[in-house]
């Protein structure tokens, strides 16, 4: 059997034919020492075809298309016009290396040509691709490694631009980026308390804050010349004016080291350093929440933005935190006593991340095990209902927070929680009231318009209608129909009625049926007796 391999270069398409490989014996060992010999390697693989590639994007097309394992349409018409053409319903004589079993296997379910990728196929590509200059007569030097140079960083942007994770690699940077924040603010803060606090000490005990400790530092500057005048002015600052006078005071008999006017410059810059980090990390925190919001809104209702957003950095995206089960999700952070637990035989760790939850907190200490699991299921549902939805909604993550909460009221008190089924076709519904109240706003606004356009047409259709009258005389007998049909129901009812009255039940309504039917009976037979004599009257006049 024939082998044809099948190369991809970055200028185009390759189909070379692989002959006499009984002479090597498709050992591997034999083939790798002859590929580097191009004449040894130039008798046993020879070039079939060439199909070059349009342009620098049609390129793109054709190598995302074969990374992915699809076979293109220019792919599929060079194949079958190099290939040697088989006869229907007999087996092709040949086979196809090529360097991907993906795309060997789409080729085969589309063209039935039968691929191969083993060991033997991949040394025999990696040959074409060390000789493949010299298979192509036409090429000059360098044009091959400027094509793949230019075909590899396009396909590199290609593939960093697709990313489906690069929205929440911003939720990630700005999380990371908030946790570093509240250290360096802590550290920054600390180290301005202990500064300022040199010079007027008695300050740490009255502002406990550390911004507004700052704002304050860099306010007064030196203490000696802090005086009564200024308190409306602290009051602004510290929201307190019973605060601003005990700072005046204590400014007087303070027992703080006076400080040189360049060391006060140096302390009051320091504390406009960490005055404005501490009014960044507000701001990040803002974006944090509206991006949350954006990216993951169900689980941001039902956990809060930071810990939603600390479970998504930790498992590296939101795709992947929606492919993890609850029972991984539950212990996400605690990974290292997870793994000493499993090495010393001991109780494996309850929670991770999900212990910072208002949740767990609030639950007793017999039942946060039991709460961080159910927890974990609920976030698990919410993060892949953000991920595979099509519109974000905070509906889902809502309701599974009033689950939440059910369940807390159900250890503490015992009231039974709803189902989960209940619960989703209640959002479902809610989901679907949203919509048709948005589809409902706009026909309202054109209600006028509709009426008169209705005026009209039943103006205009007035007139045909009575060439409809007709039509209701012709179905007389489909009415007669249906009366005689409604008269042998009511008769059925009124003999249920008779037997109900007989067991005891509803007698006085039988009775009077009883009375009606006995006076129908009586009536029918008067008209009976009377239609007969007039007949005999008749009879004896016409033999007089």
């Amino acid at each position: 059997m024939s082998v044809y391999l099948l190369y991809e270069a970055a200028s185009g398409y390759a189909l070379f034919h692989a002959h006499g490989l009984d002479e090597i014996g498709q050992n591997i060992e034999a083939v790798r020492s002859s590929v580097l010999d191009l004449n040894r390697f130039g008798k046993v693989v020879q070039l079939t075809a060439f199909y070059p590639f349009e342009s620098a994007l049609d390129a793109l097309n054709q190598c995302n298309s074969v990374s992915e394992g699809v076979m293109t349409e220019e792919l599929r018409n060079f194949l079958e016009l190099n290939l040697p053409k088989v006869k229907e319903g007999k087996k092709p004589k040949y086979s196809l290396g090529v360097s991907e079993p993906k795309i060997g296997s789409h080729i085969f379910e589309e063209t039935k040509i039968p691929c191969q990728s083993n060991e033997f196929v991949l040394e025999l590509l990696r040959g074409v691709r060390f000789h493949f200059d010299r298979f192509l007569k036409d090429l000059k030097p360098g044009d091959l490694e400027k094509a793949q140079l230019g075909l590899g960083h396009s396909y590199s942007r290609a593939k960093v631009k697709f990313n489906v994770n690069r929205v929440d690699n911003m939720v990630i940077q700005a999380i990371f980026l908030l946790d570093t924040l509240d250290k360096d603010v802590n550290s920054f803060a600390m180290r301005v308390r202990e500064w300022y606090g040199w010079h007027f000490p008695e300050l740490v005990k009255i502002v406990n804050d550390n911004y507004l400790y700052a704002k304050v530092a860099k306010y007064i500057e030196n203490k000696a010349e802090l005086s009564e005048d200024k308190i409306p002015e602290l009051t602004e600052i510290l929201g307190d004016e019973d605060k601003a006078k005990e700072v005046v005071e204590a400014a007087k008999a303070s027992m703080g080291q006076d400080l040189s006017p360049i060391d006060l410059i140096n302390v009051q810059q320091f504390a406009q350093r960490v005055m404005d980090l501490s009014e960044y990390r507000k701001k990040l925190h803002e974006y944090l929440v509206t991006k949350m919001n954006d990216i993951a809104p169900n689980l941001a209702s039902l956990i809060g933005e930071i810990v939603g957003a600390r479970l998504i950095s930790h498992a590296g995206s939101l795709t992947n935190l929606a492919k993890c089960p609850s029972s991984t999700l539950q212990i996400l952070g605690a990974e290292k006593a997870l793994f000493r637990a499993l090495k010393t035989r001991g109780n494996t760790p309850k929670y991770g991340l999900i212990f910072h939850s208002s949740f767990i907190g609030r639950a007793s200490a017999r039942n946060k095990g039991r709460m961080a699991r159910y927890l974990a299921n609920k976030c698990s549902i919410a993060s892949r209902i953000d991920c595979f939805a099509e519109s974000g909604s905070t509906t889902f993550g809502e309701k599974l927070r009033e689950q939440v909460e059910e369940r807390l009221d159900f250890y503490d008190k015992g009231v039974a929680p709803r189902k989960n089924i209940d619960v989703m076709k209640d959002a479902i519904k809610s989901l679907e009231n949203k919509d048709t109240d948005v589809e409902d706003t706009p026909v309202e606004a054109s209600g006028k318009k509709s009426k008169k356009r209705k005026s009209k047409v039943d103006g205009e259709e007035s007139e045909p209608m009575e060439e409809d009258r007709p039509a209701a005389v012709t179905n007389g007998d489909s009415e007669t129909k249906s009366e005689k049909k409604k008269k042998k129901k009511t008769l059925a009812a009124d003999e249920t009625e008779q037997v109900n009255g007989v067991n005891g039940k509803h007698d006085g309504t039988a009775k009077k049926s009883k009375k009606k039917s006995k006076e129908g009976d009586g009536e029918a037979e008067k008209s009976v007796t009377k239609s007969k004599k007039k007949k005999k009257k008749s009879k004896t006049e016409e033999s007089d």
